[in-house]
């Protein structure tokens, strides 16, 4: 029985001893929870945070995974899913025969006219497979085609982005279910006992971009202790995690036995498994205090790492700075770091402002698969680099000989992946000429996620928690499946 049910059972028990008062019912309790194991500060700290008995469910091939997270949803049209045919169309009508009368948005759905627009950009042939990839703002990525998987037929029923970041991150639209990182932190646990086992960073492309916020890596129902814990760029990297003045180390560690020696009666007398995660919380933010300054030091880094991730990479909070520590966290067994990148929501300008982003994380993304392979890394960590949803082939607004936007659409879209059990150098799936619908070999976002799991060695179907009469699980509620035409 895992602790979430162990608590609902004790919870019952409560709920029933509830009525009663004073001594009788305390003694009552005392006795019916007396059997709950007494948690010390000293059991959370241990060689490893572990995760459940039994997982993973098979051998896994990655161990590990970072997640490059464009938020804003880039444009597959101009990045990926390019085909020359797409000129011939340029400033002719969207055929309600595409559009199938598939929802829009309210950006777009009162527009008279829907002209479809061919990339601005040069594409070119790259791998031995002569995968078409932008080579006029993706050089970098092109250079890594050899090793990646594009994925055209990503595709997902959420429209706007809250419901679509909260989708892809969590399997459902619905508010407060836990995050991809937490159902492994829940899981599968950590190697490392002084770092988190699910990091968050947020960098800036050429604009802000839509809000994210912290439930997109929140541990919804599952214990606290499992939620993402972001790392800032400015100031202590972790809120609080500096000793106020006046406050030693000793004095903090008093101060932390003496907490630990309290919760764990309380723990003992409710079974809350939160009082539990509180305890482990205090000691991996004590332990932080140690291990966070050394990994967020890039002193010890080469010129020629700094020179391979590019002109931003020794900026803090940069997402070339954010690669370089991605790595330093994979080397260091963190098994889930997401770095998101906010600014991707081009509903006009989008030839300048597309061209911003991709100088921001073209070459950063292309020198982190580089720099884990060329460590022996990449065959046990997943890479992925995608956004929540992609463009139309419309504009949006006036189209023009040198401008345009493009509004969410959500029917298809592309997202690549890199090692950890994936296949190298393929393109899966296959989008009509008009880069609207999806021909061949769908991918629900879920189908992607029941992947990783798979490559974690984690069988998605098994992978649930009871919640509220339901069994709760990552790839939702719906048949996902693993793509096996994905897998090596």
């Amino acid at each position: 029985m895992n602790p979430i049910e162990e608590y609902q059972r004790q919870l019952t028990r409560r709920q029933l001893l509830s009525r009663s008062r004073g001594c009788l019912g305390a003694a009552a309790l005392a006795s019916l929870l007396g059997d709950v194991p007494k948690i010390s500060a000293a059991s959370q700290t241990g060689p490893e945070q572990r995760g459940l008995p039994g997982l993973p469910h098979f051998a896994p091939k990655a161990k590990r995974v970072i997640y490059l997270f464009m938020a804003g949803g880039p444009s597959h049209i101009d990045l990926f899913d390019y085909k020359p045919v797409l000129k011939k169309i340029h400033g002719k009508e969207l055929p309600e025969s595409v559009r199938k009368g598939q929802r829009l948005t309210g950006m777009t759905s009162g527009q008279k006219s829907f002209p479809c627009v061919a990339p601005m950009f040069n594409f070119k042939r790259y791998g031995e497979r002569g995968t078409w990839i932008n080579s006029d703002i993706l050089p970098h990525t092109a250079s890594i085609a050899d090793d990646i998987a594009i994925i055209r037929t990503m595709n997902t029923e959420a429209i706007n982005h809250d419901p679509a970041i909260t989708y892809i991150n969590t399997g459902t639209q619905q508010l407060g279910r836990p995050s991809f990182g937490a159902w492994l932190s829940y899981g599968l646990g950590s190697p490392n006992k002084d770092l988190p086992a699910y990091v968050v960073m947020i960098s800036v492309g050429n604009a802000p971009g839509q809000a994210l916020y912290s439930r997109l890596w929140s541990s919804g129902n599952l214990p606290s202790r499992h939620q993402g814990v972001q790392f800032r760029s400015a100031g202590d990297p972790v809120l609080y995690l500096s000793d106020p003045k006046g406050l030693d180390r000793g004095l903090r560690r008093k101060m932390l036995d003496g907490l630990a020696k309290l919760n764990a009666e309380k723990a003992q007398l409710s079974g809350d498994p939160e009082v539990e995660a509180r305890i482990a919380q205090y000691e991996m933010a004590y332990r932080m205090q140690t291990s966070v300054p050394g990994l967020m030091d890039l002193s010890g880094e080469t010129q020629a790492t700094f020179d391979m991730y590019g002109p931003d990479s020794q900026k803090k909070g940069t997402f070339a700075a954010n690669c370089i520590l991605a790595r330093r966290m994979a080397e260091r067994g963190v098994p889930f770091i997401q770095l998101f990148q906010r600014g991707w929501d081009q509903h006009g300008s989008l030839p300048k402002a597309i061209r911003n982003n991709c100088d921001k994380v073209d070459q950063p993304a292309a020198a982190l698969v580089k720099d884990l392979k060329q460590r022996g890394l990449l065959d046990d960590t997943v890479v992925i680099f995608g956004g929540e949803f992609g463009r139309t082939i419309y504009s949006q607004g006036t189209l023009t000989k040198d401008n345009h936007g493009r509004d969410h659409h959500g029917r298809c879209f592309s997202t690549w992946v890199a090692g950890g059990g994936f296949k190298p150098g393929i393109d899966y799936g296959e989008t009509d000429d008009h880069c609207y619908n999806i021909v061949k070999d769908p991918v629900h976002i879920n189908d992607l996620n029941a992947s990783i799991l798979h490559c974690l060695g984690i069988d998605h179907n098994r992978f649930t928690v009871k919640y509220q009469g339901l069994d709760l699980k990552l790839t939702g509620v719906d048949g996902a499946n693993v793509v096996k035409g994905l897998l090596s």
